[in-house]
């Protein structure tokens, strides 16, 4: 277990976040990794109570006291709620309390640029309810790394699903599918593999990571006859990487890539598009996948789910992916030289 604690953010007050920050500290208490929240300790004590978990909450002022306090209580670096607005009921969020989100998302980046905590653990936002309050980036992921660059640290981001020894990274994200296509490029694919095969060194301690790439269309394109992508974009970025030494293969038809005696001979796999990427991290280990962002200045993992607004305040949200991510974050620092 790594020294320093983890940050865990506030997230969405109106989703499950509270419930399973609560969750996540009772599943953890004996056994660690330490996490400090970066929240509202009344928000979280609050909705524990409402759903029969009296949990001990302590706020504190310094980042050691979380130490010697988290075996006995969640140990909370004040970020309180925007008084002037409604406290959130559960599955109803508020544009009021988006600065209060955003605030513990920056206190955090700023303890671990500080070398004050062993990494960050963000729990889901809701983007629409910070969009309507002004929000301007496109979500965590360029936000954490906008942080980053404001505080004078490079950083290239590249999202990496994954669940248990299964890790996928998509090449485009939040686009329509008819767009993947031209988003496509070589040099795209190029630096999500260099981050990657860097990451995995530095985070994870795979001194030289087994990288396979998919290919777009069906069965790779079969040599241009489903699609040219193949051919022009994927097969040139993967010659152009292994020139460079990394090992890596493909491109790999998408529809085997996955099945097990494949996956077993990779480190981590590439893909094209979204739901390339997820799909198969979601349906091996929906309740256990983590996001981690490779390419920042510091570790970050989060939740592989969003606020669930629909389950909040029911009792049903299940914490696993969260305390997956928590025991992610801190194997990442543990490998960190």
């Amino acid at each position: 277990m790594s020294a320093l604690p983890l940050a865990l953010t506030m997230g969405e007050p109106a989703g499950i976040a509270p419930e399973i920050t609560a969750a996540a500290w009772l599943a953890l208490a004996d056994c660690g990794p330490l996490f400090v929240l970066v929240g509202d300790a009344g928000l979280v004590r609050e909705r524990a109570r409402a759903l029969g978990r009296d949990i001990a909450v302590t706020e504190i002022d310094d980042i050691a006291a979380a130490a010697t306090t988290f075996r006995d209580s969640l140990p909370v670096l004040p970020c309180p709620l925007t008084p002037l607005a409604p406290v959130p009921a559960p599955g109803r969020p508020d544009p009021g309390q988006a600065g209060a989100v955003i605030r513990s998302i920056e206190r955090a980046v700023d303890l671990a640029l500080a070398g004050q905590v062993a990494g960050i653990v963000t729990n889901p936002i809701q983007k629409e309810t910070l969009y309507a309050a002004g929000f301007r980036h496109e979500g965590h992921t360029d936000f954490l790394a906008d942080l980053a660059v404001k505080a004078g640290h490079p950083a290239e981001p590249v999202m990496m699903l994954s669940v248990g020894s299964l890790r996928s990274v998509p090449v485009t994200v939040h686009i329509p599918l008819k767009d993947v296509p031209g988003r496509l490029s070589q040099a795209a694919i190029v630096r999500h593999a260099r981050v990657l095969a860097h990451g995995l060194a530095r985070r994870f301690g795979i001194v030289r990571p087994r990288l396979a790439v998919t290919g777009l269309n069906p069965h790779a394109g079969e040599g241009g006859r489903i699609g040219r992508e193949e051919v022009t974009i994927i097969r040139p970025a993967v010659e152009a990487l292994k020139a460079e030494g990394l090992d890596i293969t493909g491109p790999l038809p998408a529809d085997t890539a996955f099945q097990a005696d494949s996956r077993n001979r990779y480190d981590a796999i590439i893909c094209m598009y979204h739901d390339q990427a997820l799909i198969p991290i979601k349906t091996i280990g929906f309740h256990e996948g983590v996001n981690t962002t490779l390419g920042l200045p510091f570790i970050r993992t989060s939740p592989d789910h969003g606020t669930a607004l629909a389950l909040a305040g029911t009792g049903r949200a299940n914490p696993q992916s969260l305390i997956a991510a928590l025991r992610l974050a801190d194997q990442m620092a543990q490998a960190a030289p």
